[in-house]
């Protein structure tokens, strides 16, 4: 017994050493981080690449403020890595590449061309786009076009319902969101408000299936397995009742309803537009400097 308190005596020692020097660690590592911090606070310079240097100011500028001693060092090490490592890249490349590999003037003068081209073209539609669109002019697209609005998901005109199962309001529910009698459908808003968790009529709009299928926490394709006629009843691991009428409903492959195409009609019949009025500021520009005898063909 004697000998076995021996034992366990040199093992606590051990044990108190061992946690003596993961301490001093510890605060060795601090002590560093704070010295390095120190460093990067009080020096001009905290890095340089040959004779390019990095000042504090810079760094300070890059990195977010109010962050803890710990996060400081971290992004300031990545920061620096990252401004040396560009550099080293760069500076290897000036030295191996040859000189004319290293004239990028043609380059820079075909961006720069390129660049003011686009700004320019860009306030010339911007001044003279005309963005309405008449329903005549929407319809006549749609009517054109109709492979290009086949539904790959289907879409839907639907009210909405989350409540607990023990609401003695359901009932009335179920009737008023079949329903299309506007002073009934005020009426279950009001009392939605303050018996269900969430009720929506999506503002009468069509919509994706998939955009309804995230109000029950589950993908369209299951979202279809429980629908019954016009109604998707649905009981998840929350303990809470999700119901759903179907006002409208247009399968996948379908056209899809007018209503639902015109956003994407409009931004199509827009694009038209500013590819109209680039091509007529081109023909415009080249018609007035013939005009003008600045454009002269030998």
């Amino acid at each position: 017994m004697i000998k076995f308190a021996g034992f366990n005596a040199i093992l606590m020692k051990q044990k108190i050493i061992y946690k003596t020097i993961a301490a001093a660690a510890l605060i060795l590592s601090v002590a560093v981080s704070c010295e390095w911090v120190d460093k990067v606070i009080t020096g001009e310079t905290v890095a340089s690449v040959g004779k390019v240097r990095l000042s504090r100011a810079e760094l300070n500028k890059a990195l977010p403020s109010g962050l803890l001693p710990e996060d400081s060092v971290r992004l300031a090490h990545q920061y620096i890595n990252a401004w040396a490592s560009e550099l080293v890249f760069l500076q290897v490349a000036e030295n191996q590449l040859s000189k004319e590999e290293l004239d990028v003037t043609a380059e820079l003068e075909e961006y720069r061309k390129s660049l003011l081209k686009y700004r320019y073209e860009q306030r010339y539609v911007n001044e003279r786009l005309d963005t309405i669109f008449t329903q005549e002019q929407i319809r006549e697209y749609y009517e054109a076009h109709q492979e290009r609005f086949l539904l790959r998901v289907p879409v839907v005109k639907a009210n909405f319902l989350c409540i607990s199962p023990d609401s003695p309001y359901i009932d009335e529910f179920r009737e008023n969101m079949a329903g299309d009698d506007a002073q009934r459908m005020q009426y279950t808003d009001s009392v939605a408000f303050a018996s269900a968790i969430r009720y929506e009529t999506f503002g009468g709009r069509w919509l994706n299936l998939n955009d309804l299928a995230l109000e029950f926490g589950i993908d369209y394709s299951e979202l279809l397995t429980y629908r019954k006629g016009n109604w998707i009843e649905y009981e998840g691991g929350t303990g809470l009742l999700h119901l759903a009428y179907l006002k409208e409903f247009e399968a996948a492959g379908k056209t899809a309803p007018l209503e639902y195409a015109t956003p994407l009609i409009k931004d199509i019949l827009l694009s038209i537009r500013k590819k109209e009025l680039v091509s007529t500021l081109e023909d415009k520009l080249m018609e007035d400097a013939r005009e003008n005898g600045i454009f002269v063909q030998y």
